[in-house]
């Protein structure tokens, strides 16, 4: 077992070993293809490859110059106006070394700077087309100002589909040495959401303990609840058993350590597995776990209003 840290040891490198994002895979490789590209706009949720096709489009356009013909700045960090007047001025106005017509800027999490910053971004994108091109990256669009948004190409990122996931898993398991049957694999899909990352810190923690993976540990590193348990709460419920409902809810909390928002996430997912409950009993507890999230947001206790939450679903069965 090696001290690396597998997200930056199974980052790929080419477009090939890309898994996922296909429909902008294609486009990308195309832009190497032609020496030419673009301002680039990546949205999406975390953990979707937004960072690794940006580092695999520098390393093929520049190859051995990627380094000093690519910059990376976290604007999460360094979201001020200030870094956009001097750090990325700086080496934008710069031409680029080699045989290349630009260099690239990546701009990573550019939804967390301000709006000055980004009026001065935008003024620096129309000033220094000729010598760089920009790939920002947000998780929010909408975060972005227009006029950004217009200058750009924009792509929007989604999680990957299980299928992708599972051969991300294959690839780790084989690579590691590793154990991982069919429920282990689907409880590591049910825990990362599509985020490869999550799947990869997942697996790399529960590989620092035994090398044969198990659903429960998968379970257990992801801090969720096992299926079984939200079904069995969910039973006592129909049964209108407040007491037991209640006492199971507490026991999963305290045994996987999960806040009220945790716990709420997986009760509105599960609902819809539910034998004994009507369609419209269900669609009602997914507005009262809205209800439920918006006062533990604002500070309420959380043991108090999952209680609340509980009598309302067997309010409404009895």
């Amino acid at each position: 077992m090696t001290s690396t840290i597998w997200t930056e040891k199974y980052r790929p490198s080419t477009f090939e070993e890309v898994k996922g994002q296909t429909h902008i895979v294609g486009k990308l490789q195309a832009f190497v293809k032609e020496q030419n590209m673009p301002h680039v706009l990546f949205a999406g949720p975390a953990g979707v490859g937004k960072t690794t096709l940006s580092l695999v489009v520098a390393k093929q356009f520049f190859k051995d110059s990627w380094h000093e013909n690519f910059l990376e700045l976290n604007a999460s960090d360094e979201r001020g106006i200030d870094v956009v007047r001097n750090k990325v001025k700086d080496f934008a106005r710069t031409k680029a070394l080699g045989d290349v017509p630009f260099k690239i800027i990546y701009l990573d999490e550019c939804d967390a700077l301000t709006k000055e910053a980004q009026q001065a971004l935008r003024r620096t994108m129309e000033n220094y087309t000729n010598t760089c091109r920009f790939i920002l990256s947000c998780n929010y669009s909408s975060k972005i100002i227009d006029p950004i948004q217009s200058r750009c190409a924009v792509f929007k990122f989604k999680p990957l589909e299980k299928e992708e996931i599972f051969e991300i898993i294959d690839h780790v398991v084989k690579q590691e040495g590793l154990t991982l049957d069919e429920n282990a694999k689907d409880a590591v899909y049910q825990a990362s959401h599509g985020d490869v990352r999550r799947v990869e810190n997942i697996l790399q923690s529960a590989a620092t303990f035994n090398k044969k993976i198990t659903q429960e540990a998968v379970f257990s590193i992801a801090s969720l609840a096992r299926p079984k348990e939200i079904e069995q709460l969910f039973s006592y419920c129909v049964k209108g058993d407040f007491n037991a409902a209640r006492k199971e809810l507490l026991d999963i909390m305290l045994n996987y350590g999960l806040s009220g928002l945790d716990i709420i996430v997986q009760l509105q997912k599960e609902v819809w597995k539910v034998n004994g409950l009507s369609d419209k009993q269900k669609l009602q507890f997914v507005r009262d776990c809205g209800e439920t999230e918006f006062h533990l947001i604002e500070g309420s206790d959380e043991f108090i209003q999952l209680e609340s939450l509980l009598a309302k679903l067997i309010l409404s069965v009895s």
